[in-house]
């Protein structure tokens, strides 16, 4: 059984282009899906986020229509309320013991643009991880988070190695659209880091050794499936 670090945007909103405030959190979906995928593997997952503050689920992420369908958004609604004892209290991320964990899961939602892309605990984290050839799993906007990974020398921890995002055409055709602060997909490119994406809206996993990263909610259960392989040996 190996033990994996979900580690969750804090944020409730996120602040446009136009100075306007985005109601956000994590998306449902690929909370949800991961949390779900990794645990009836039996593996035990604990949560963390900055401050230790109760994650925020984005409310559009649980409607029908984000959802897929209804059913799809009842079944997210009851999974979420299942586990809500350990959402209410998660750990608080400048505790963490990077050494106590197997594995990094980053779920996405506009929160981690919020927060994680600058926070200096994930930062530490990160780094430490990647040192240690820990599993790092970002997906959709997740890997806005490894922007707060710098290396002793003041590089970005994560240049120069194959990932993928949620992309610029996603993000512009069907996220926030023109009132995006700014673009993960283009703010990692310009950090070094070789981005590749899939056609839109289709699950699309990028592994590059211990980093394994997806471009979507879509991708969610294919990425936690490839942690999985990855935490067999795979």
């Amino acid at each position: 059984m190996a033990t994996i670090l979900m580690v969750v945007s804090a944020a409730d909103s996120l602040t446009m282009k136009d100075g306007s405030q985005h109601p956000t959190g994590y998306w449902a979906e690929e909370l949800v899906v991961a949390h779900r995928t990794l645990m009836q593997d039996g593996h035990m997952v604990d949560f963390a986020t900055p401050g230790g503050i109760k994650p925020t689920v984005d409310k559009v992420s649980l409607q029908a229509e984000a959802a897929g369908s209804e059913e799809r958004a009842e079944d997210f609604r009851t999974y979420l309320d299942m586990i809500d004892v350990d959402l209410f209290a998660p750990l608080v991320l400048a505790d963490v013991d990077t050494s106590a964990y197997d594995a990094l899961v980053l779920p996405g939602g506009h929160g981690p643009m919020a927060d994680l892309f600058k926070d200096r605990d994930l930062g530490r984290i990160l780094v430490e991880a990647n040192g240690a050839g820990k599993i790092i799993a970002p997906f959709c906007h997740g890997p806005a988070g490894l922007l707060s990974a710098t290396a002793d020398d003041g590089a970005f921890a994560f240049a120069g190695r194959r990932l993928t995002v949620f992309s610029n055409s996603e993000e512009l055709g069907g996220g926030t659209g023109d009132n995006t602060p700014w673009l993960v997909e283009t703010a990692l490119r310009e950090k070094g880091a070789a981005v590749e994406t899939g056609p839109d809206w289709a699950s699309f996993v990028v592994r590059d050794g211990n980093l394994i990263t997806g471009q979507n909610q879509q991708s969610s259960e294919d990425v936690a499936r490839e942690v999985l392989k990855a935490l067999n040996g795979g």
